[in-house]
């Protein structure tokens, strides 16, 4: 049976997943989860994975969910360049610790700004109070500022002169707020070199196509208004103010 990955191009580690095969040229079929409609809490979804969550891997009778685990498990098992995920112990750590990092950094303060400015006023019809969104900018912004003082500082990319998977989920995490309409690369010159960079390494076309889902700004409004809004969606966001 064919790889198949469960992805909704709505989330970056999904597009970290589909991106990382295609550039590698790995077969897969590719597996559509709607979470705006909530199809991840449905029966079918449930059968594959108990966690409810995208991405999801499955490779025969192996089934395998977080991003980093399925992006390292493809750079085993289908032996692509070593510049993705080093064997050397101290450029594999330098991947491993922008990895770790990530998480409750720029995944965090990027999801929250993504959150702030496209899926609460798709939602509710209003916007986020202006000191919430400043604040959350603030940390989007204090990130960014890490990003490249540490992670990148003059190098190329991350680890130095190859590109990483440090550097496809930076880019993709990165690029979340960007679909909202707020270019974070504007008065970043180091920044908006590295992207370009990436996207060149990725291949223009191939990444354009994975974030066109995102870049549509409306896109979720108008499925609210066609579909209703999820009720798993109005739960969240009542937990979120209260």
């Amino acid at each position: 049976m064919p790889l198949e990955l469960y992805l909704d191009l709505h989330s970056q580690p999904c597009r970290s997943v589909l991106l990382f095969a295609k550039i590698n040229k790995i077969p897969f079929e590719y597996k559509a989860v709607d979470l705006s409609t909530g199809e991840q809490y449905g029966e079918e979804f449930g059968k594959v994975s108990i966690i409810r969550k995208v991405p999801v891997l499955k490779d025969g009778s192996f089934i395998l969910t977080e991003s980093i685990a399925i992006l390292q498990y493809l750079a085993a098992k289908h032996r692509t360049p070593d510049h993705w995920y080093p064997a050397d112990l101290e450029r594999r750590a330098r991947v491993d610790e922008f990895l770790s990092w990530q998480h409750t950094n720029i995944r965090a303060h990027g999801s929250k700004v993504f959150w702030f400015r496209d899926v609460i006023p798709a939602v509710t019809g209003s916007q986020v109070p202006k000191e919430k969104m400043d604040a959350a900018v603030e940390e989007l912004n204090a990130s960014l500022k890490i990003f490249e003082d540490k992670f990148l500082q003059s190098r190329p990319f991350v680890i130095g002169d190859k590109i990483s998977l440090a550097d496809l989920v930076a880019i993709v995490e990165i690029m979340q707020p960007v679909g909202t309409g707020l270019d974070v690369f504007q008065g970043r010159p180091a920044l908006s070199a590295w992207r370009d960079r990436v996207k060149k390494e990725i291949g223009v076309e191939i990444f354009d196509e994975a974030h066109k889902t995102i870049m549509n700004v409306n896109a979720l409004a108008q499925t609210f208004e066609s579909k209703g809004i999820p009720e798993f969606l109005k739960l969240k966001l009542q937990k979120m103010f209260n």
